[in-house]
């Protein structure tokens, strides 16, 4: 049975307070945050660039682009990650250049055609349909527009292989190229888990 997104929003405003504890989460090791600027940085395109960031949970990735130059626009399903996150924009001083809203990654709200990036990381695992999911992301995408998801299969037994959300992407872009992500840096030490990102520039 599929989650409900009123239940789905409960479970993750219950994480909210501590969502940030993790590494990769809060980005609170400056070598973390260094190794997710420079991951990040290699994936986008030059500043500035209008990125929707989808499943923003408590905005640090936000945060961190704004923080580069870029103009974010943020979505979670869940209003406590959503508060964490405005305030998290506006102590680092870049509320004007990101904003937040409560919805459904799944189904944003958001302007067709009028982003150069979408951005998702560790989102589209859990979507009850990944591939519809993605046909609305790409439509968010202006031309030259860029796909960039961040995803894992865990030694839980949960997430996505690489091949299968390469193949998921095939299915709406022409391109899709899959980069590890290996680096301990990125999750605060060392993980045996499978990590990587998609890039799709067409």
């Amino acid at each position: 049975m599929t989650a409900e997104p009123d239940d789905v929003a409960r479970l993750w405003d219950a994480e909210a307070a501590a969502f940030d504890d993790e590494p990769d989460h809060g980005l609170r090791a400056p070598a973390t945050r260094a190794a997710w600027a420079g991951l990040l940085g290699s994936l986008l395109p030059p500043v500035p660039a209008r990125v929707a960031d989808l499943g923003c949970g408590t905005g640090t990735l936000s945060v961190l682009l704004a923080q580069a130059g870029h103009t974010v626009d943020g979505v979670d399903l869940s209003p406590r990650m959503v508060e964490a996150a405005v305030r998290k924009a506006a102590g680092a001083g870049v509320d004007g250049a990101v904003s937040f809203r409560v919805g459904d990654a799944a189904v944003p709200a958001l302007d067709a055609g009028g982003y150069d990036v979408v951005l998702c990381r560790h989102v589209l695992w859990a979507l009850p349909d990944p591939d519809a999911a993605l046909s609305r992301w790409v439509r968010l995408l202006a031309p030259g527009g860029r796909l960039v998801l961040v995803e894992g299969f865990w030694h839980t037994g949960a997430g996505l292989h690489a091949s299968d959300v390469e193949a998921l992407v095939l299915r709406h872009r022409a391109e899709a190229a899959v980069t590890p992500l290996d680096d301990p840096a990125l999750w605060g030490g060392p993980t045996g888990d499978e990590r990587f990102a998609v890039l799709s520039r067409s």
